[in-house]
């Protein structure tokens, strides 16, 4: 049985991913800052689940060792933390604008090295990382997010040309929308106009079981009434 790790878990696509990925016969682990939210999906996914700020070395490089002791050694890893923060420049919180970065961009770094470092030993691996659209083109009021969106990015650009000769596949995924949630309220609720996150979720699932002769580094998902 294969090991997935899902970063930055909670209750919207991360519980998708964990479903869809558990279903198809993967052993899940769940990490997020704030654990105690995760127990439902847990119990629904049979999912194990660690305390875990992405943005902290040490937090980070404590989860993987808790893994390993575990067995639970991840063979995909599922970067899904994110932050946002808008506004006018002049206006924007510098403290805030930095954990937006540091969420989006180095926490997704800190994941990386850790796997990496397993992955290499492995021999194998699958690094999957939750873009935005910001991540290609920033809009107004929106620099904390279009940062680390955009850093993002190139990290995943550059994480893809360097691991794939060692057999590590690395793929980044530009959500192109508002992703459906009925907690949200409008506009989230509205399923004509709105990413299914069930169906987000096999993509996921399909990008992660490619064969090493067919690999993506990068796929847009968005639907179909999104301009473009």
């Amino acid at each position: 049985m294969k090991n997935v790790l899902i970063m930055g878990a909670g209750s919207g696509l991360s519980a998708s991913l964990a479903r869809c990925f558990g279903k198809a016969g993967f052993a899940v682990s769940l990490a997020a800052r704030n654990s105690e939210k995760l127990r439902a999906l847990s119990n629904e996914t049979d999912a194990s689940v660690f305390n875990c700020d992405a943005t902290d070395k040490n937090n980070v490089q404590s989860l993987f060792r808790k893994l390993d002791d575990e067995n639970l050694t991840p063979d995909i890893i599922i970067y899904n933390a994110g932050a946002y923060a808008s506004g006018p420049i002049n206006e924007i919180d510098t403290d805030v604008a930095k954990e937006v970065f540091m969420t989006n961009a180095f926490g997704a770094m800190l994941v990386a090295q850790e796997a990496v470092r397993r992955m290499l030993k492995q021999g194998h691996g699958t690094m999957l990382f939750t873009g935005a659209s910001a991540g290609v083109k920033g809009f107004p009021k929106s620099a904390p997010f279009a940062m680390g969106k955009f850093a993002l990015r190139g990290l995943c650009q550059s994480l893809a040309r360097e691991l794939a000769p060692q057999n590590i596949h690395v793929a980044h995924f530009v959500i192109d929308g508002l992703i459906y949630s009925t907690d949200r309220g409008a506009p989230y609720d509205d399923p004509a106009t709105t990413l299914n996150p069930d169906e987000i979720a096999k993509t996921y699932l399909y990008i992660a079981q490619q064969d090493r002769t067919t690999w993506t580094w990068e796929l847009e998902l968005r639907p179909s009434v999104e301009t473009f």
